[in-house]
């Protein structure tokens, strides 16, 4: 008796184990490469590494900034020592560089929520944040930026664009240039999202590759945390973060920014977090297809579900996608490899680790879909 006792007992064990084994969140299969880049339990003396964002330099280069949080996780409000930390890859996403600082500050002085923009042109990267003396303003933010003209290797020294950016009046509001990225247009201006919580959403830009900076005075709402992108008609579409929506709200303007068509988006569904939307492809550059990508939590209500959508109608409607990650998963960040795989930076299992992934667009679309180089017109 006791010993059929403890077959059972074994036999639940056993059962019991397995089951928790196939309930345990696993990343999505074939991804191309999947590398954990920032993980504090691999670095004493800080406390997380949050708020992704990555691109590719005009040779092919990765680079990926984050947010190095020492004395506590809190956002720049609530913490006295956050840097800005990169890393590198020369080979696709394959080998990456050490761990770098290239915004440090004395401690009471915090910068937070790296963005970046690539100039296709002069080959610049621009890296913006949000700074703030927490001993002198506390709740107070400013804007930098800093540049790099050798592919992320090394960088300038800050500057503060605030007052070229943000209206004198705005002082003391909750405003913050939202992390990931931002882009060039076709007319090669170079273009980016800024929040303000009391006056709306903003874009900001430079015609002058970044020598000066300018406010687009337009308030759009509602929006959070942004990302914008070009059209194929030359429109600018800003997807935008949306507390308590339960999804993302779009905004298009076809005058330059000077006014706004807003639209929910029931399709894209969000728990209220940062999300990435990124050209892939334009027919205008030789491509068979225009196509967009969209990165998010996807989910209503609790950051989890990472997954990767595609739009063949410049936004219009979306794919289900493909779940890269089904536990949590929060902010992310998208960049377009040279050899036209897709590299994903997301952050992972509660902010604890901050994932590279990159894939083709074989796989994203089950074979449904294939990458080709563009036609020489």
């Amino acid at each position: 008796m006791k010993k059929n006792l403890l077959l059972w007992s074994l036999l639940i064990l056993s059962l019991t184990h397995n089951a928790a084994q196939n309930t345990t969140p696993q990343l999505a299969k074939g991804l191309t490469q999947v590398h954990d880049l920032f993980n504090a339990s691999n670095k004493p003396g800080v406390s997380c590494y949050r708020i992704p964002a990555i691109v590719t330099a005009t040779n092919g280069d990765l680079v990926v900034a984050i947010d190095e949080r020492v004395p506590s996780c809190q956002d720049l409000r609530g913490s006295r020592d956050i840097n800005i930390v990169i890393r590198r890859s020369t080979d696709r996403g394959e080998n990456w560089s050490e761990i770098e600082r290239i915004v440090d500050f004395p401690a009471g002085l915090s910068a937070s929520d790296p963005s970046m923009i690539v100039d296709q042109v002069t080959g610049e990267i621009f890296l913006f944040y949000n700074f703030m003396d927490l001993d002198k303003e506390k709740d107070v933010y400013y804007l930098h930026v800093v540049k790099s003209t050798d592919h992320g290797k090394s960088w300038t020294k800050p500057e503060d664009i605030t007052s070229q950016i943000a209206k004198p009046e705005w002082h003391k509001d909750f405003k913050f240039i939202t992390s990931g990225r931002g882009i060039q247009t076709s007319t090669g201006k170079l273009l980016h999202c800024m929040v303000n919580l009391d006056h709306g959403l903003h874009l900001f830009g430079s015609d002058d590759h970044g020598k000066s900076w300018h406010l687009i005075d337009t308030p759009i709402k509602p929006g959070n945390e942004s990302k914008v992108v070009e059209l194929a008609n030359g429109s600018w579409m800003i997807n935008s973060r949306a507390n308590g929506k339960k999804k993302r709200f779009v905004h298009v303007s076809s005058d330059r920014g000077k006014s706004w068509e807003t639209r929910p988006e029931p399709e894209l569904i969000d728990p209220g977090c940062n999300g990435s939307i990124v050209r892939y492809t334009s027919i205008k550059d030789g491509y068979r297809k225009n196509r967009l990508l969209f990165s998010n939590a996807k989910m209503k209500k609790g950051r989890q579900n990472m997954t990767v959508r595609i739009s063949y109608d410049e936004g219009e409607t979306w794919t289900e996608g493909k779940t890269i990650y089904p536990g949590s998963a929060a902010y992310s960040s998208m960049t377009v490899l040279d050899n036209g795989h897709i590299g994903l930076f997301f952050e992972k299992d509660y902010y604890t680790e901050n994932l590279f992934v990159s894939f083709s667009l074989e796989w994203l679309t089950d074979g449904k879909d294939l990458f080709e180089l563009p036609q020489v017109k």
